[in-house]
């Protein structure tokens, strides 16, 4: 019996520069997802600096859902990742991965040989993902993270770097 198999429906996707228009929804997203989440004024200040940022959203209109957005400071012959985040509804669903692998193309063409970041010891999840994407680990960073907002200290943060 042959059955007929439909399509996989995936909503259209694009990443669109990260402005100060984004900033409100933006931040709504940071507090949800991290217990030490960037500021407005981090925010404006890469904008101001002109670091490479960029929102996925599920469409081209204003009002799409915004999927992720990343931040990257360009150097010599590397970029560094300095945020990248999923929305809470759309994780689990390789937005991570596709965020990653727009970065690397990008910085490819910036140059770059290489990409790097720093997650927190804790995140596993990150963890796996940039593992998964080829990140290397390169060394451990102590007591470089406050904990969380009902936590005293600090937390170390794994630095990974990723060939390119």
């Amino acid at each position: 019996m042959n059955a007929i198999l439909k399509p996989i429906a995936f909503p259209e996707v694009q990443f669109q520069a990260l402005t100060a228009d984004w900033l409100d929804r933006v931040l709504a997203i940071e507090n949800a997802v991290y217990p030490h989440p960037w500021s407005r004024a981090n925010f404006e200040d890469s904008i101001q600096t002109g670091y490479q940022m960029q929102v996925l959203t599920s469409g081209s209109s204003a009002n799409s859902d915004i999927l992720g957005y990343f931040i990257a400071m360009k150097g010599f012959e590397e970029v560094h990742v300095l945020n990248i985040t999923v929305s809470e509804p759309f994780q689990r669903q390789g937005w991570a991965k596709l965020m990653l692998d727009a970065l690397a193309v990008w910085s490819r063409g910036q140059g770059a040989a290489w990409l790097w970041l720093e997650v927190r010891a804790n995140n596993e999840r990150a963890l796996d993902v940039y593992k998964a994407q080829g990140f290397k680990l390169i060394s451990v960073r102590q007591d470089y993270y406050p904990k969380g907002p009902k936590a005293n200290g600090r937390e170390d943060a794994i630095v990974m770097s990723l060939k390119l």
